[in-house]
């Protein structure tokens, strides 16, 4: 497949679009936002789904409830399960179809830093990751015992290399994850039994290259639009691991394109909605206990260099994940849908 491309009535210079997913009335953090992308000239868009507010008005936002999005004319609006965060992939879809360079996402309970709303730069100059595996990167923000969703358990209190000693490398990173500040994303096992809030140093980045394993999310996370079609996040898997096993994807694909992982400095401020542990740690459990076996598996595949062979490969990918059966096949048919309004777009 290709990437997707500007439509000839718009341009795509420098056009960021802010995506998120919400059934929340407009809050404070969604009028923080409206009010940071009307002032720094962001598009943003905001998915609705079956609970969300019937009158949602929110200035500076354009907001999609079930019917505006069955009006769409993409596939994948029509085969994506409703109440589920994957309808966050409508979002990005509008966005790539409307022109968008940079599509940034975060969630409905998180407030901006002004950091946030800086420009994006896609290659940078920073210490880097090489061949290094498993990598907790919140070690080298903090001194806390501290580690992301999505690691594997057995990594927590894995040594990692001392920042001084990671060289320093010029290089791509269509992908970035900024970390949070207060209640960052830990999972369950976490949140039960070690302190909140915690907090991450400003002045380090890190790229993760080719070989270096962490998971990242989906609440402050930046995407380049020639790596479009790697925001595909899986509907048929479990709630708490759809952004964290999109990331292991995406990062494997990423290698062998020679992109790196670029994990920065904190932007947002992490408000938690109310969740039950208890469900979360549930909805962790296949993590827990296969994450390590996906990277594993996705390592062994023959993953095709260059941006044509985006969508090969991602099939490739989840096809490995419903034979291991953490993904359901009905995941494919819609992966399917995803690839081909990709495609649609990028005729225009």
């Amino acid at each position: 497949m290709t990437p997707a491309k500007t439509s000839h009535k718009q341009s795509m210079a420098n056009k960021t679009a802010l995506i998120i997913t919400s059934i929340a009335e407009p809050n404070n953090f969604l009028q923080a936002l409206a009010r940071g992308c009307r002032e720094h000239a962001f598009e943003f868009i905001v998915i609705g789904d079956e609970s969300s507010p019937p009158d949602f008005q929110l200035d500076g936002c354009r907001f999609y409830g079930l019917a505006e999005q069955r009006s769409l004319e993409f596939q994948f609006v029509h085969k994506c399960p409703t109440r589920h965060y994957a309808r966050k992939n409508i979002g990005y879809l509008i966005a790539l179809r409307d022109g968008a360079s940079v599509i940034v996402e975060t969630d409905d309970d998180n407030s901006p830093k002004q950091g946030f709303w800086n420009e994006r730069i896609r290659r940078q100059c920073v210490s880097a990751a090489l061949a290094a595996g498993w990598v907790n990167v919140y070690r080298y923000f903090t001194d806390a015992h501290i580690w992301p969703r999505g690691l594997p358990l057995d990594q927590i209190h894995s040594v990692i290399p001392g920042f001084e000693t990671l060289p320093k490398l010029d290089i791509d990173c269509p992908i970035q994850q900024g970390l949070v500040s207060d209640n960052p994303d830990v999972d369950a096992l976490y949140r039960l039994v070690l302190p909140l809030p915690q907090e991450f140093r400003s002045d380090r980045r890190l790229a993760l290259a080719n070989g270096s394993w962490c998971p990242f999310n989906s609440q402050n996370t930046t995407w380049w639009r020639e790596v479009a079609a790697l925001l595909y996040l899986p509907a048929y898997c479990s709630f708490r691991m759809t952004d964290i096993w999109r990331s292991f994807v995406a990062q494997r694909i990423s290698w062998v394109n020679d992109w790196a992982i670029l994990f920065h400095e904190p932007t947002l401020r992490h408000d938690r909605n109310t969740h039950n542990l208890l469900l979360d740690f549930e909805g962790e459990v296949p993590g827990y206990l296969h994450n390590r076996s996906i990277g594993e598996a996705l390592d062994h595949l023959n993953i095709i260099p260059g941006v044509d062979h985006l969508g090969d490969n991602l099939k490739l990918c989840y096809e490995e994940l419903v034979r291991l059966k953490l993904v359901g096949e009905q995941e494919l048919g819609l992966l399917d849908a995803w690839l081909n309004d990709i495609d649609l777009i990028s005729q225009q």
